[in-house]
C-alpha cells in the first residue's frame, strides 16, 4: 500500500510541477464506473456475470507531435466476477461474486484527431497489482488464492472539452482485456475483462 501511495504522490507532483509545459506534457485526474468478468472459471463456480464498482485514476501523457502521444497511468481499478457458486461444505450458495482491487498500469500510444485535435484514440499493454481479494457470501481474505498481478491490452477512445487555455474536461471509454492466468493453483484458468466510463480534467 506505501509502494502505490508513493506512485499516486509522484505523479501527482510530477503533473504539477510540469504542468505549464504545453504543448509537451499532459496531467489529468478522472473518476469512473466500471464493468468486469472473467471469461472462464470453474474454479469459482464458472460466474461470468458483470460487477460493478468505482474507479479512479492520475495520467501523464508526453506528446511525441501535435497529433500521437504516450500516455501513462495509474488506476485504483476494482475487478472481479459476479453470478458465481460458492461451495459450502454440501451446500451451494449461487449469486456470489468475487471482487479484486488492483491498481493497474497501462501504458498506451494515443493518436489525437478532428479538427482541434479534441477526439483521442489509444491502445497498449497494461500490469495490474492486486491489491485485495473477497467474495460477498463469506467476505474472506482470498488474495492468496490469487497471481499478485495481471496483464494484458488496454484501448481508449475520449474526448476533451476545453474550459481554458490550460484546462481541459474530458470522457474516456477505456476497455482491458486479460491476457494473464488470475488464478494461482489447479488446472483452472481464469482472465479478467473491464470497461470503464470516466470522466476527468487534462492540465
Amino acid at each position: 500500500m506505501k509502494k502505490i501511495f508513493t506512485l499516486f504522490t509522484v505523479l501527482g507532483i510530477y503533473s504539477m510541477a510540469h504542468a505549464q509545459t504545453k504543448g509537451q506534457n499532459e496531467f489529468g485526474f478522472n473518476l469512473g464506473i466500471n464493468s468486469a468478468y472473467v471469461t472462464s472459471s470453474q474454479q469459482y463456480g464458472a460466474g461470468t456475470g458483470l460487477i460493478w464498482n468505482f474507479s479512479a485514476a492520475l495520467s501523464a501523457e508526453h506528446y511525441l507531435s501535435d497529433v500521437v502521444g504516450l500516455k501513462l497511468r495509474a488506476i485504483y481499478d476494482p475487478k472481479g466476477w459476479g453470478d458465481a457458486i460458492y461451495a459450502d461444505g454440501t451446500k451451494q450458495v449461487t449469486g456470489v461474486y468475487y471482487t479484486l482491487n488492483y491498481v493497474t498500469i497501462p501504458l498506451t500510444l494515443n493518436a489525437h484527431f478532428g479538427k482541434e485535435k479534441n477526439w483521442y484514440l489509444g491502445a497498449g499493454p497494461y500490469v495490474g497489482f492486486l491489491l485485495n481479494a473477497t467474495d460477498s457470501y463469506t467476505n474472506s481474505d482470498l488474495k492468496s488464492s490469487f497471481n499478485s498481478t495481471d496483464f494484458g491490452i488496454d484501448a481508449n477512445i475520449g474526448f476533451k472539452i476545453p474550459i481554458t487555455d490550460k484546462l481541459k474536461a474530458f470522457f474516456e471509454f477505456d476497455q482491458q482485456i486479460g491476457a494473464s492466468n488470475i488464478l494461482v493453483k489447479g488446472s483452472d484458468s481464469a482472465n479478467l475483462e473491464r470497461a470503464n466510463f470516466t470522466v476527468g480534467l487534462k492540465f
